[in-house]
């Protein structure tokens, strides 16, 4: 539910962040944990205009089928971007407790394996 509702608000302010965000950190970080394939890592990076790569990147993040993909890109944005995670945050009111929630049935699962 949380990775969804980032989805939409990712989207919601696109230009925004095409306009603002230099992806290749965010990309690194992404291929870093397996959320982006090597082909699609590679090929982003041969697309030499910023913006292009940028919205090029945020094409194929919306096309994926990975549950917390959006949750991924909004922790890999924190650091360097946080003006564009305070916007997805006010669009989201009860996205606090949906990382939360997510977070605890998280730590549930990892109780559960190690009983």
């Amino acid at each position: 539910m949380a990775n969804e509702s980032l989805k939409e608000a990712f989207q919601q302010i696109l230009p925004k962040i095409i306009s603002s965000v230099s992806p290749d950190s965010i990309m690194d970080v992404l291929f870093s944990k397996k959320l982006l394939t090597e082909d699609d890592y590679y090929r982003l990076r041969e697309v030499s205009v910023a913006r292009d790569r940028c919205r090029d990147m945020m094409s194929l993040l919306h096309s994926s089928s990975h549950p917390q993909m959006f949750i991924h890109l909004r922790l890999a944005l924190l650091e360097e971007y946080s003006f564009i995670v305070a916007k997805i945050d006010d669009q989201i009111p009860s996205l606090d407790s949906q990382l939360q929630q997510l977070h605890l049935n998280c730590s549930d699962i990892g109780k559960i394996l190690w009983i």
